[in-house]
């Protein structure tokens, strides 16, 4: 889709020789040149300075006529690419690598089963998937080693830009044995005080992990100071933190969707606590200007149908 003459420009400007950009454009070096001179002539300007041969061909620099052309240039072949990628997706025509990047819970228990149906309906899509805490997830994303980003926390940077895909809650859980297992059963469930959180044994996800600062900032609004709380773990995984749990080594907050096994096991209990209720989204993570296209824009569309479904 791009016009071929500034195709041309751009392959000599990136090898500064005619007879390279002719062997990776595969045409013959008279032809790059006649492309080169049509293209001069058309902006009124010489866009190369030709210098002296050194055995392999003519010695060439941009003028800065070219520099300011090139510029242009390689910002018209960019928005052409992604206009084809766009208009690919329209016609379902979906494909190429998509490089994901997930947070622990959301890799773990959100997006095994919405990436199955995905590739079932785009086959032609080579996934790749990183995971790692919301604050490992982020820099991903703004570095550009991943095209889409899902997030369980606030971002805490202004190079990137979210948008929700689902809300999720997340709960406290005690061993079965604890003493506050039977809180929440029976048609009048107590609550336990906020205040009391400070007198268990708290397993807690790591700094940088989304579900910590989304708990750390309940708490605080609850006013529990977060220097009271008897940290007994940090753990990188929810995970981590249910199997915790169950071996009684203390208490912790995991997202619901996560313990669905253990609590039909019995191995958890969930514990309402007065006055505490940790609701968040579940995000979409993308850098500051960029709108995902092609097999991303697909999977977006694709994963917010299936979890809202």
């Amino acid at each position: 889709m791009e016009n071929f003459r500034l195709k041309v420009f751009r392959a000599v400007a990136a090898e500064m020789s005619f007879r390279k950009a002719a062997e990776a454009l595969n045409l013959s070096q008279p032809a790059v040149s006649q492309q080169v001179r049509s293209l001069e002539e058309e902006a009124g300007v010489r866009l190369f300075d030709r210098g002296s041969s050194d055995g392999h061909g003519s010695q060439i620099a941009l003028t800065e006529a070219g520099r300011v052309l090139l510029g242009y240039a390689t910002t018209a072949a960019e928005t052409m690419e992604a206009a084809r990628r766009s208009l690919a997706a329209l016609d379902d025509e979906v494909s190429g690598e998509l490089r994901l990047g997930a947070s622990t819970t959301v890799a773990q228990y959100v997006l095994p089963r919405i990436l199955g149906a995905f590739l079932r309906q785009y086959p032609q899509v080579h996934l790749s998937m990183v995971s790692g805490n919301t604050e490992r997830i982020a820099e991903a994303v703004a570095e550009q080693r991943v095209a889409l980003g899902i997030i369980e926390g606030p971002a805490m940077r202004r190079d990137v830009k979210t948008e929700r895909m689902i809300e999720d809650e997340m709960v406290l859980i005690v061993a079965p044995g604890h003493a506050w297992a039977r809180l929440g059963s029976g048609a009048r469930s107590a609550k336990l005080a906020a205040a009391e959180l400070t007198t268990a044994p708290m397993l807690m996800r790591e700094r940088g992990s989304g579900s910590r600062r989304v708990v750390e900032r309940a708490l605080k609004k609850a006013g529990i100071p977060l220097r009271s709380l008897r940290v007994a773990m940090e753990l990188d995984s929810t995970e981590a933190i249910i199997s915790g749990v169950e071996a009684e080594l203390g208490v912790g907050f995991v997202s619901r969707c996560a313990i669905g096994k253990a609590l039909r096991l019995g191995t958890v209990r969930t514990v309402p606590v007065r006055g505490l209720e940790i609701v968040r989204d579940f995000s979409f993570i993308r850098p500051v200007g960029a709108e995902a296209a092609g097999a991303a824009a697909a999977f977006q569309r694709f994963a917010m149908g299936s979890a809202g479904a």
